[in-house]
């Protein structure tokens, strides 16, 4: 009896395997379905009052939550979705997405997306004084004078020692007018090391500029505002890749200029090399990189200069007479 119970179960259960596993058309539909799931691409903001997530495909909302709460007023779908909100949203606010879409063929995908909501008032902001060094308690900094006054919101720093790709900062929103200068430490070992009206911390410890080096700012359609190019010695080439490719981007978008006698040749785009830099070579925790504030900001090394010993003057005006 036992033996019979055995061949019966045991018959039963390839009877269950069988009847479950989807053969022919069926398996084929299964497979096809599911063969191309959505990838997310990225989120944008194109208005005031508009955000964009783009997808490889198709989609449909299944839900979608903004923290903090936002007033969504419609949803385009597609490729493309589209959320349009019932009043202008605060420029530059960081906002985070939890959305969860449908393709097709049913398959979901959930994305938690940070970002910064449209700001169309962005200053017109100059790099004007560098630390590269770090003497107790003063961190390497970057200070920016005002051309022309608005809200920081959303503004990003690259570095490209850090990064190509990833911003070392980005900015909250803040108002700021013109003829300010604002101080940006670059992290933050001390105690006390806040953010206090115009003076602002990196989080951090990681040391993130060195004497050879790019900076760029960079708006939200990734337009690069000012650019600052360093290099600690004069030479053919780059030895880093990161900085070699800073170079070339200033290059290409004109974020870097030539020196103003250097012969120019409309058929070829110009990069910058190391002597095209602003040379570094002697700066100190007192002695700073400084552009010459009589001069035009045009981003080419003739303007700027290294300061004498204690010439530094983070916040303030720069001293051209302080030269070193």
């Amino acid at each position: 009896m036992k033996k019979f119970y055995r061949i019966i179960s045991a018959l039963t259960l390839f009877l269950l395997v069988f009847t479950a596993c989807p053969t022919g058309d069926v398996l084929q539909q299964i497979l096809s379905t599911n063969a191309e799931v959505p990838v997310f691409l990225d989120c944008r903001p194109v208005s005031t009052t508009e955000i964009a997530f783009r997808f490889s495909q198709s989609v449909r909302v299944v839900s979608l939550n903004f923290d903090p709460v936002l007033p969504i007023q419609s949803i385009e779908e597609g490729e493309e979705v589209r959320i349009t909100f019932s009043q202008a949203l605060e420029e530059g606010q960081k906002v985070t997405a939890d959305i969860l879409v449908e393709d097709t063929g049913t398959n979901t995908l959930n994305v938690i997306v940070p970002f910064r909501t449209r700001n169309d008032r962005m200053p017109k902001l100059v790099f004007n004084e560098i630390r590269t060094d770090y003497s107790r308690p003063r961190v390497e900094y970057v200070e920016f004078f005002v051309l022309e006054g608005g809200n920081l919101g959303a503004l990003r720093l690259f570095i490209a020692g850090h990064s190509i790709s990833r911003p070392v900062y980005e900015f909250a929103p803040m108002e700021i007018g013109k003829g300010e200068y604002l101080l940006l430490n670059l992290r933050t070992l001390e105690e006390g090391m806040v953010d206090n009206a115009l003076e602002l911390f990196v989080l951090g410890t990681t040391k993130l500029l060195r004497r050879t080096d790019a900076l760029w700012l960079m708006d939200q359609d990734d337009r690069i505002i000012d650019a600052l190019l360093l290099s600690e010695n004069p030479g053919a080439s780059w030895a880093n890749q990161n900085i070699a490719a800073a170079a070339e981007l200033f290059g290409r978008e004109k974020a870097w200029l030539p020196p103003i006698n250097a012969e120019s040749d409309a058929s070829s785009a110009w990069i910058p090399g190391p002597s095209d830099a602003v040379i570094s070579a002697g700066t100190t925790a007192t002695r700073t990189i400084n552009r010459d504030e009589n001069l035009s900001p045009a981003p080419r090394a003739g303007n700027w200069y290294i300061t004498a010993t204690s010439g530094n003057t983070p916040g303030r005006p720069n001293d051209p007479r302080r030269h070193n």
